[in-house]
């Protein structure tokens, strides 16, 4: 925190002030010369006591001051330590505004996936990781799955250059077992087993990504099993700003974003538009003698409105769309991808409205929202003729009460108590040559409740279960999550863990089917899971190192597979656990080091590693910020690293025959660096895979070498 409220005495050791960028000329001119006159009062102040009457200008800070602190809170600054010696006494008779020391690291936004209602990362027994906005633009991150790279427990395999398919894999489940949300929306496919493909998912507008690790249904229902990532779009800053962003690059890359954002108590509205254009490369291995390059042309708008009529009642609105262009590459009937001329065109639409109340000051928070996906696809052969066309919908329609309250006089309690219904109809559409229009849907009912409690602001525990009405097309299902998190102060040490059981449930495709050839199977039970987890947080010199080691464990029963003409629930357990590790560490001002390390052993019931999961991953990535010519310039490298894995080979289809292949290990390094020479103008440059590694997340797919890209972005206002 860049600041505290203290009330009657404060005694602070060691101060540390911000020289702060904020625009001095728009302060009011007593409130600039109380900025001054502290500096002054705590710079003269050589181990003796220096007293500061500031109560007198509380009118003023609570004009003025909030905004400066509140800016503080996101800017990077540069800490001035004041005191020499001895404690610095500031002795106030009324409430007043003490600046805190800056060598302690500032507390993290609020994690909003992990509960029903945001939580501070103290308070969370899963395991859990926030990518900010800061950290996406140091890496100059252009699309989304390529900073998961870099989070415990992910693993991610793309079919080529971006643009092509791309999945996302959560200590070592499944891609459609891992719920993803855009903005509280859930963007996963009905139409694609239900799964979210990362491939058309830019970094437009994002402010942070939360990736929630473990059994997550007691909250969110099916597709949970491995976990939730969470995108959060940016709110606007006070006043009005424009950025824009153009950038050239490799493979004839082309990439330009303009965002708007206006921001006021009542009303927010932000808007971004970016487009990506690459030629590629060719996603059939060139190594197998595929030379024709599969280009990729992605169109991505997101706008966002808030309105604020009255003190307790907030109204939102979101909207999204997503609209891309994609060469792609066939599929040999035996062993390898081959080049090909088939395009296909996608049309993904996003939206959200929502309204909260908040009641007896804060005590009752209800919550009514409504909200819709559409994935529309396009699949076109060389001709320009559609061979085949799939859509997924969804709408959900859900209320969410809570209700806060605490008994001070019991453990120092503080309670949340959630209540929460969601109905949800999913539907799909497929159009070929084969079958012809089809559509099929199905409608499940949603009910919640959790309980959350701190005690002693040490202990964290809470509590959930929910039960899922599945409109008699398969069994009802009742799911439930357990976390615990305490942290000992005086060492900074917090132990957590959690536990839970989570479901999948069978796709529309696996109940009905979409062609003559491949039939559904109305019998089908939901996929199984049941996970835990434990570890331990260590935080060292005033948290400038942050060490965190945790196991998990997951079994996995009645996977759904296919067998060639429908999809059957297997006999078995699948037994999945391992290891992760990370490091945080800014060992010198203006310096991070995050390190991260995972372990995942992957089985199925017969003991045969699961696919496309690598036992080893780990990443590191240092940034370092500085000034050139006292203008701030950034340098930040990426090492990823991603063990051998296996993969299955499709031989035939009719019959089917497979065998498994082995991935070889490969390690990106990434670099990128960005100079501010004029105020809001920014000169960038990155280099990607440096090593020019050869490499294959899927079997006969390759991935782009080494390659180059340069920017400029500029940023007008706040106004």
């Amino acid at each position: 925190m860049p600041f505290v409220v203290a009330r009657g005495n404060a005694l602070l050791s060691g101060v540390g002030l911000k020289f702060f960028p904020y625009p001095l000329k728009a302060m009011n001119p007593e409130f600039r010369a109380l900025c001054f006159y502290l500096i002054a009062a705590v710079s003269s102040s050589s181990g003796a006591s220096g007293r500061i009457a500031v109560w007198p200008y509380l009118s003023l800070l609570k004009q003025e001051g909030s905004a400066m602190f509140d800016y503080l809170g996101k800017k990077k600054t540069t800490s001035l330590h004041l005191a020499t010696g001895g404690l610095l006494a500031l002795g106030l008779t009324a409430p007043a505004v003490v600046l805190a020391d800056d060598s302690v690291r500032s507390e993290p936004p609020l994690v909003i996936s992990a509960s029903h209602t945001p939580l501070p990362s103290k308070e969370i027994g899963s395991s859990v990781t926030v990518i900010t906005a800061e950290e996406l633009e140091q890496r100059q991150v252009r699309v989304v799955s390529d900073v998961l790279r870099d989070v415990p427990g992910v693993a991610v395999n793309r079919a080529g250059s971006v643009g092509q398919l791309t999945q996302v894999r959560i200590r070592g489940t499944e891609g459609n077992q891992t719920l993803v949300m855009i903005d509280g929306i859930e963007v996963n496919n009905p139409a694609a087993q239900s799964e979210f493909n990362f491939a058309n998912l830019l970094n437009a507008g994002i402010d942070r990504i939360e990736v929630l690790r473990g059994p997550q249904s007691a909250i969110y229902g099916s597709d949970a099993i491995g976990g939730v990532i969470n995108i959060v779009t940016k709110d606007p800053e006070p006043g009005f700003t424009v950025t824009t962003r153009g950038e050239l690059g490799s493979f004839s890359t082309k990439d330009g974003q303009v965002g708007l954002g206006y921001g006021s108590d009542k009303f927010t509205v932000s808007a971004t538009v970016e487009r990506y254009i690459t030629d590629g490369i060719s996603a059939a291995d060139e190594d197998d003698g595929n030379t024709e390059k599969d280009g990729y042309d992605n169109t991505t708008g997101r706008i966002k409105i808030g309105v604020k009529p009255i003190e307790n009642l907030e109204l939102k609105a979101i909207g999204m769309i997503i609209d891309s262009d994609l060469d792609a590459d066939g599929s040999a009937v035996v062993v390898n991808a081959i080049d090909s001329l088939d395009t296909s065109q996608s049309l993904q639409r996003y939206g959200l409205v929502s309204g909260k109340l908040s009641l007896a000051d804060g005590a009752w928070d209800q919550l009514l929202k409504a909200s819709y996906m559409d994935d529309h696809t396009d699949f076109l052969d060389a001709t320009g003729a559609t061979t085949f066309t799939t859509e997924g919908k969804s709408i959900t329609y859900g209320y969410q009460s809570d209700f806060h309250f605490s008994t001070p006089d019991v453990a120092a309690a503080e309670h949340t108590v959630t209540l929460a219904a969601e109905r949800k109809k999913e539907e799909q559409y497929t159009n070929s040559g084969f079958s012809g229009p089809n559509t099929v849907s199905i409608v499940n009912y949603g009910y919640t409740s959790e309980y959350r409690v701190s005690l002693w602001d040490s202990l964290f525990l809470s509590g959930a279960v929910r039960y899922d009405d599945n409109d008699d097309l398969f069994d009802n299902q009742t799911t439930y999550r357990g976390t615990a998190a305490y942290l000992f102060q005086e060492t900074a040490t917090r132990l957590h863990g959690s536990f839970g059981r989570a479901v999948k449930n069978p796709t529309l495709f696996e109940l009905y089917g979409s062609t003559p050839s491949y039939t559904g199977n109305p019998n089908l039970e939901p996929e199984e899971g049941f996970g835990w987890d434990a570890g331990v947080e260590q935080s060292f010199l005033d948290d400038r190192l942050i060490l965190d080691v945790t196991y998990f464990n997951n079994r996995i029963k009645n996977l759904i597979q296919g067998s060639g003409t429908t999809a059957v629930n297997t006999p078995g357990t699948s037994r999945i656990d391992g290891i992760e590790f990370t490091a945080s560490t800014e060992p010198f001002e203006d310096v991070r080091l995050d390190a991260v390390y995972t372990y995942t052993n992957a089985e199925d019931s017969n003991g045969t590693q699961l696919t496309r999961r690598p036992k080893h991953i780990a990443s590191l990535v240092g940034n370092y910020d500085f000034d050139v010519m006292e203008r701030p310039a950034n340098v930040n490298l990426s090492i990823q690293y991603n063990g051998k894995q296996t993969d299955t080979v499709f031989d035939s289809f009719f019959p089917v025959a497979t065998r498994t292949v082995e991935l070889g290990s490969y390690t990106l390094v990434n670099l990128a660096g960005s100079y501010e020479f004029a105020e809001g103008a920014k000169f960038y440059m990155r280099g990607e895979n440096l090593l020019n590694e050869d490499y294959q997340d899927v079997y006969g797919y390759g991935s782009p070498g080494i390659s180059f890209f340069a920017g400029l972005q500029i940023k007008f206002g706040p106004y």
